[in-house]
């Protein structure tokens, strides 16, 4: 992705669910007007995922995910019908399609994307085919108890109204903002950014990026500074910063130097408030003290990275928690989509900050674990907690 290219992370994400060869790859180069899908008579063309972020207009930035069948036969069918599931997970909208009027499989994943709180559209595709498919509509309509936006990728009949029900149900997907919420306009806002070993070459991490870009937006001043120049940039200040975002895993450092009037944040924090829930990331904080030298920890990374000494997640927090709960303690680290479903055997959950997953996705694990009973939190909270300057932060 390019420099001025939107994350995905911050896309509206889209996905087309339908039996095997209901014409979603077809409907989805309709609607972007784009061969962005590969599209075949064939049924079962589509297998695993696939994923197409674009702009387009009224949409804006979203990522279109095209999956495979869900009446897919056979073991590797079940394999695919699995990951359509958890794609279900990332998903802010989807786009239900229908072929005809047997839609029993359909009417079951209506129910799972009801609860699951995705807004979804119901399509009969491919009317062109249908010699009654207004019928055949209100057949589907007197099953699902919502009536089927009525199109055909081939003819593009339906499809502006479909583009156009998307855009209405995006306008009602709001992301929570990163940190507008702590200042306004005016403001001095100081950003300590350790360039570390973990820091890429030559640029800054999205979380640092976005949260940067957001403060521009509203219009406040923005100094940054490594961490060991932060004593050097203080004094060089006409005033204190009303506001400090620093990398977590300094906050104990840069609590102890920071002005009294200024208010202090770390960038997982922020993240931890706008991809997740804070409340439930407070109270898996404060479970800490309560685990047992035998406790067992799983910590969840969004991003598949290298790990590198000193590494945040792998290596620094771990070492931090050992130091407060025993050497007894069990850590398991997973990256990426290796999150398990099973989080029965763990007596908490640490999350990363998550800027590589939308909100959908992390609110998805953190309901996962709320369901099962397990405590959950964030690097940036549990970082906080242990420094014991969890109460004395801004979220």
């Amino acid at each position: 992705m390019s420099l001025t290219a939107t994350p995905r992370s911050n896309r509206l994400h889209i996905v087309l669910l339908g039996k095997r060869n209901s014409g979603k790859s077809s409907l989805l180069n309709a609607l972007t007007h784009q061969q962005a899908a590969l599209v075949s008579d064939v049924a079962g063309t589509t297998t695993d995922p696939v994923y197409q972020a674009m702009e387009v207009h009224g949409l804006g930035p979203c990522v279109f995910i095209d999956t495979a069948g869900f009446d897919d036969e056979g073991e590797l069918g079940a394999l695919r019908v699995e990951k359509t599931q958890k794609v279900m997970q990332k998903a802010d909208v989807a786009l239900l399609v229908c072929r005809d009027e047997e839609v029993k499989d359909e009417l079951h994943w209506l129910q799972l994307l009801k609860e699951k709180q995705i807004p979804t559209l119901l399509v009969l595709n491919k009317t062109d085919l249908l010699p009654h498919a207004e019928t055949v509509a209100d057949a589907i309509s007197e099953k699902a108890g919502v009536r089927p936006l009525v199109a055909s990728a081939r003819t593009g009949e339906g499809v502006e109204e479909i583009r156009e029900a998307l855009i209405r149900m995006a306008s009602e997907t709001v992301q929570p903002a990163i940190v507008s919420h702590l200042v306004s306009e005016g403001d001095l806002v100081l950003l300590v950014m350790p360039q570390d070993i973990q820091a890429p070459k030559g640029r800054l991490i999205l979380p640092q990026v976005q949260t940067l870009r957001e403060l521009l937006d509203r219009k406040c001043m923005v100094m940054s500074c490594t961490t060991d120049k932060l004593a050097d940039t203080l004094q060089a200040l006409s005033r204190a910063p009303q506001l400090i975002i620093t990398d977590s895993q300094v906050f104990r450092t840069v609590y102890e130097q920071k002005p009294a009037e200024s208010l202090l944040t770390s960038f997982s924090v922020l993240f931890a408030r706008q991809k997740g829930d804070i409340d439930y990331y407070l109270q898996g904080a404060a479970s800490i003290a309560r685990l047992g030298k035998d406790a067992r920890i799983l910590i969840a990374e969004a991003c598949t990275h290298a790990p590198l000494s000193e590494d945040i997640g792998r290596v620094k927090l771990p070492r931090m928690l050992r130091k407060r709960l025993g050497e007894g303690i069990r850590i398991d680290i997973v990256s990426g989509a290796d999150f398990p479903d099973d989080l029965t055997g763990y007596d908490l959950v640490i999350h990363c900050g998550a800027c590589m997953f939308n909100r959908k996705h992390v609110m998805s694990r953190i309901e996962s674990a709320r369901r099962q009973g397990v405590p959950m939190t964030n690097y940036g909270v549990t970082i906080a907690w242990v420094n014991g300057i969890l109460d004395k932060i801004v979220i």
